[in-house]
This record gives structure tokens, sequence and C-alpha cells, in this order.
């Protein structure tokens, strides 16, 4: 399952946002830096439209999505990387992810304390990636020093790590993130084995109020998120208000839309997350059905059908036969799976197929 934590200074919202995600109230929000000291842990269902779909065409009643595991992670502070506040537990915490949700505040309220004293987006996304980069900068000088001896012996591996290091090393010095070296395949490979924390793909979500939601894409404090994150990161920005999307966890599905349309604004800030957190580490969704139910299964991009059966049972994979294969739109577009098929849009794949995103499959496996 995909963990994705969720990072920041102190006080910027994202216990709130945890609450939202998950839709409880089991991490504290309360307004002090270091409310939370020990991290959350909620597993929250994957919005997936094409699942009720399917489930009209296959006429079943249990809808079965895919999951990601959230962490609420304590607020870091300048100085982390050097034990400040709670550095040693931060930077630990972070290296158990696989994802990095980064929440900026971007708005003021003298009523919530703000850790540095004042609101200023860039100035609290550099803080933060500023401690994740020396962390890592540290990490990669003592794995050159751990090597050194085997590079004496001209070892193969050790050469090709040191090559590696060579290119991280400055690159981090600079204060960049890891992720954003430009890394030849094999490199990249290296690169991760060495479990940087800014070597995670890193998404980042803007915290406005309420009020300030309609009009959050001409509000110069998100314009300042959005600009860092596309200059040092390369990623994408989605702005939400946390407190209210913590309030609407509160209410049914339904309604918590329809205060939402009459605010103006077309897309929960929470969902849209989860929605950009999957996508980020290259996730790709395929589906099954039986008399009972159709679920959502999570693979990488590049997964065999051998490879994504075994998601499902060990047996599946090791016994695979073929799969049959039909993409979610010609299914739905049919009706029936016996128009599918009368149609011809199923279509036999082996072992080495590459699953597609929206994919409905139904391995044949023997043991």
């Amino acid at each position: 399952m995909l963990k994705v934590g969720i990072v920041g200074l102190p006080n910027v919202g994202k216990s709130t946002l945890f609450n939202a995600l998950t839709r409880s109230h089991k991490a504290p929000a309360e307004n002090y830096p270091f409310c939370t000291i020990e991290p959350n842990l909620g597993v929250v269902n994957v919005p997936e439209p094409r699942l009720g779909q399917l489930a009209r065409v296959v006429q079943v009643s249990a809808q079965i999505p895919t999951t990601i595991e959230y962490v609420d992670i304590a607020g870091l502070v300048k100085g982390a990387a050097q034990g400040e506040g709670l550095g040693n537990k931060f930077l630990s915490h972070v290296r158990e992810v696989d994802a990095l949700a980064h929440v900026v505040r971007c708005f003021e309220d003298p009523d919530i304390h703000h850790v540095t004293g004042a609101i200023d987006p860039t100035r609290d996304l550099g803080i933060v990636t500023t401690e994740l980069v020396l962390a890592d900068l540290e990490a990669v000088r003592k794995r050159r020093e751990k090597i050194a001896r085997d590079v004496k012996r001209a070892e193969k591996q050790a050469l090709i790590e040191t090559h590696v290091l060579d290119k991280l090393e400055p690159h981090l010095d600079a204060g960049k993130p890891a992720n954003t070296l430009a890394l030849a395949p094999e490199e990249r490979a290296v690169s991760k084995g060495l479990f940087l924390l800014t070597e995670k793909p890193t998404l980042f979500a803007a915290n406005v109020t309420e009020s300030g939601l309609p009009g959050a894409a001409r509000d110069p404090l998100v314009q300042q998120v959005r600009e860092y994150a596309r200059a040092h990161h390369g990623c994408d920005t989605v702005v939400m208000a946390a407190q209210l999307e913590s309030d609407l966890a509160d209410l049914s599905p339904e309604e918590a839309r329809a205060y939402l349309q009459e605010l103006g604004v077309a897309e929960s800030g929470v969902a849209a997350l989860i929605r950009s957190a999957y996508h980020l580490v290259g996730l790709r969704t395929f589906f099954t059905f039986n008399e009972q139910e159709v679920r959502a299964w999570t693979v990488p991009a590049g997964t065999t059908a051998a490879r994504a059966a075994g998601t499902i049972h060990t047996d599946f994979e090791r016994g695979f036969v073929k799969a049959e294969a039909v993409t979610w739109s010609d299914l739905v577009q049919c009706g029936s799976v016996a128009q599918a098929r009368e149609t011809g849009h199923y279509r036999v794949e082996g072992r080495d197929y590459l699953v597609r995103d929206g994919d409905v499959l139904l391995f044949r496996f023997h043991v």
C-alpha cells in the first residue's frame, strides 16, 4: 500500500488535513507547536468514479476501491537536521514513507500561532526543503566514507555508487532536492538505493481559509507555493481549506458536495490530493469483478499481467496462463460483458503484457 507522509512546519494544518482525509478526529489539531509528536496513521480510499459505472454494467452492488495510507508527521523547524525541535524523530518518520504531501499555510489569522511569527510561504517551504536536503547531504557523505575502502580496491559496485555520489553531493550542497537531479535510469536506481529524503516524490498542499477558497487561484500566497513547487521540485500544488474539509467530514458525501457547490468549488481538495498522490508515484489502476463485487487494484506503471495477477494472490502469478482484458470504457459503452465479447472488445494477453490504467482483467491460471 502506498504510504504518504504529511509534512510541513508546525501549526500549518497538517493534523487538520489528516482528519479530513481520514474522515475522523483521531489526530489532535490544537493551536500550539508540536501538537503532534508520534505520527497518526490512517487508511484512505482513493476516489474512483469508474467503479460505479463498472458495477452497473456487471450488475453487482459491492464496490471496493484501492487505498492509500496517510501519515501525519510532527512539524519540522529550522535546525531539524541537527536535532532541533523533534528533528530526529521527524526525519526518521519521513524516511519510512513513499511520498510526501507538504502542507503550506497561506492565510493570516492572529488567533493561530505561526512558528516563525509571520506568513511567508516561500520562506516556510525553504525551511523544510533545506532541512531535508541537509539530512541527505550528511547521508551522502557518510555513505562515501563507508564505501571508501571498497573504492580503493576498485570494486565495481563501489565505483558505480561513487560516480552517483559525485553528482548528488554538489547538487544537494546547492540546496536542491535529489529528485530534481538529472540522472540516467541506472544512476537513478543507485540513488534510490540510498533512501534519501528528497528522493521521495513530493506534492504541495496550499492551505487557505474557507472564505479564500473560491478565489484561491488569484491569491498571491498560493501563487508563491505554485511557483516554488514548479521551480524547485517540478511538481503539482493542490489548493484546499483544511479546516473546511475537516468539518465536511462530518457530513454525508452528498451534503459535502452540495456545500462545496454553494461555495463555487468544483471538487473537494481532499479528493484532489488523494488522486494527485496516487498518480505522483506512477501508480496504475486495473479492475476485476466477480458475481459479488467489482474491485480496484493498484500496481506501478510497467507492471506485467503476471505480476498484476500476483497482487491478487501469489497462486495467480505462479500458475498464470493468460489474462482476458477489456478497456473499462469499452465495457461500459457496450453495456454488458456479453456484448463486449461479441463485438471483439475482449482480448487475450500473455504474462508479459504491460497492464494499462483502466484495464478490466480476468486471470486464467492453474497450479
